[in-house]
């Protein structure tokens, strides 16, 4: 039997955290043949060269696209997005894929999108139909939604926006939130583990700091979210920024924070399980990070969440969203900690990889003709 190869393009450690089980079930199912894209900040060493965990996880990188510039400006990103589009149009003549699987809203999944959409190469998209008003990440994801034959979408909210956006309902699916299945899998780490091999003070408590630069605003919110958290006594362990437009100076400003503070603590990337396990023995996890409303939750840890970026995103109720001064976000870090309401699970029961496996393997052709649906 003649496999079918599917393309997984990934350019963070986080988004492919969220794939890994989606690509596990890709690689053992016989009917299909698994090719790995890795591009973006899994090949920088500022930001950890995570390519090598994808290595470490025991799969094979089919093609790696270097993209990104020494610089986060808006006109460095578009020609980061230029030399990705290029790199693309390479590996997928060289690939031949029937099917390309993105996931959710970064420039980089634009630029693949893109250019699968000109080389006739129909694109699965996993986590259309959210809305996250603080950065352009939102107009990319519903420009990819509209790019894209299959769609996968975390909740019946954005299922229905997908379909607003003109795309048949019959090639939309509810198949739940990806990360979730990590959640509900995963053998976490117990918490004395936890503190040694991140070498944390025991007799503190931990907040987990995951910031963003808000690509649709012009205030910085690191300065502010900084000032905040030098009160507490606890320990401090920052994740770094994306490589987004002001992504470095946010790090820039971290790192010297930690180099002052002998409680704060900062990693290129913790990974997967280190991540997964820091936000379950989390007092609070701080910042704006999309896991932070949608997988942390399910690790019954309140979540802060500061500023724009995730503005419009479903979220449950032991989410705290606050302004960007101190005063606000120290607020609802207080708020956060004395929380002991019921947390939510509205981001499915943690099977999406399977239903999308299943539903791939249904279809005769990945192929399809699109139209635009009307309601």
């Amino acid at each position: 039997m003649k496999k079918r190869k599917i393309s997984i393009v990934t350019a963070t450690r986080a988004e492919y955290g969220l794939l890994m089980n989606l690509m596990k079930k890709i690689q053992k199912e016989p009917s299909f043949e698994l090719q790995i894209i890795a591009t973006g900040a899994h090949l920088s060493p500022e930001f950890g060269l995570t390519y090598q965990q994808i290595e470490k996880d025991g799969f094979m990188i089919n093609e790696k696209v270097e993209m990104l510039l020494s610089s986060d400006t808006p006109t460095a990103v578009v020609k980061s997005m230029g030399l990705a589009a290029i790199g693309f149009a390479t590996a997928f003549q060289r690939l031949s894929p029937e099917l390309v699987i993105l996931l959710g809203d970064r420039y980089e999944m634009l630029a693949a999108a893109q250019t699968a959409l000109i080389m006739k190469i129909p694109i699965a998209h996993l986590h259309g139909g959210e809305n996250t008003f603080g950065a352009y990440d939102d107009a990319i994801r519903h420009s990819i939604t509209k790019m894209a034959t299959w769609h996968f979408a975390s909740t019946e909210g954005h299922r229905k926006r997908i379909i607003q956006l003109g795309e048949n309902p019959k090639r939309v699916f509810n198949v739940g939130a990806m990360g979730i299945e990590n959640i509900l899998n995963l053998k976490l780490m117990t918490k004395r583990e936890l503190y040694e091999n991140l070498h944390l003070d025991v007799q503190k408590p931990l907040f987990l700091i995951t910031q963003h630069s808000e690509t649709n605003g012009q205030i910085s919110t690191i300065d502010e979210l900084l000032k905040c958290l030098s009160q507490y006594d606890v320990n401090l362990v920052f994740t770094k920024a994306n490589a987004d437009n002001g992504g470095r100076e946010i790090n820039d400003k971290i790192k010297k924070f930690t180099e002052r503070n002998d409680n704060a603590y900062f990693f290129d990337s913790l990974g997967q399980l280190r991540y997964l396990s820091a936000a379950k023995y989390a007092q609070v996890v701080i910042g704006n990070s999309s896991s932070g409303l949608i997988e942390v939750p399910y690790l019954q840890t309140p979540t802060v969440n500061i500023g724009t970026r995730q503005s419009g995103r479903e979220c449950p109720h032991s989410v705290f969203t606050t302004g960007i001064q101190q005063n606000e976000i120290n607020k609802g870090i207080q708020k956060a900690l004395n929380f002991n309401g019921s947390y939510e699970r509205i981001f499915g029961k943690g099977h999406a990889s399977t239903k999308v496996i299943e539903i791939l393997k249904s279809l005769s052709t990945f192929k399809i003709q699109k139209e635009f649906y009307d309601l």
